[in-house]
């Protein structure tokens, strides 16, 4: 990524939506961009799970939104399922846990804080549905760009 958020936020002010404060990359990629794949969740990760460890990531993002339960809705094992699976970076209204394990994962993880526990009952999420949170709307198949900035969101690639 050659570009910073910054640069598109300049360029692009009527094309991008910004992601509010709070937010902090507990990954260990400084940098992604990629299109957007939304989640809602309702505390429980399991959808989640099966997303990252059984889909393409390549070239994706994944948008999670968890309510902002006090619960974490990705660790370390979520973390090496992106990996494995190429997503550049996923970003959740929530909290995450295993920071110690994860900082060396080479994907951006942005996350509200941080909680040690997670909810065990499983609960259905929904895919690919629009979210807005932050300050932020994600579409699926819109593109986001992270970096030591920020989080920004646009309806198409920028370049």
């Amino acid at each position: 990524m050659a570009d910073f958020t910054a640069d598109f936020c300049d360029v692009h002010p009527d094309k991008v939506s910004v992601l509010g404060p709070g937010y902090s990359n507990y990954g260990g990629a400084e940098m992604c961009q990629g299109e957007v794949v939304t989640i809602q969740l309702d505390r429980n990760n399991s959808d989640l799970i099966t997303l990252l460890r059984d889909e393409d990531g390549q070239g994706k993002v994944v948008v999670v939104d968890s309510d902002q339960a006090y619960y974490a809705i990705v660790g370390e094992n979520l973390m090496k399922f992106a990996q494995a699976s190429g997503y550049a970076g996923i970003i959740v209204n929530g909290y995450v846990r295993d920071t110690f394990q994860i900082k060396d994962i080479p994907v951006a993880l942005y996350a509200l804080g941080t909680c040690p526990r997670k909810y065990i009952p499983v609960t259905q999420g929904k895919r690919d549905i629009p979210l807005s949170f932050g300050g932020a709307e994600f579409r699926p198949g819109d593109y986001v760009y992270t970096d030591t900035d920020g989080v920004i969101v646009t309806a198409e690639a920028l370049s």
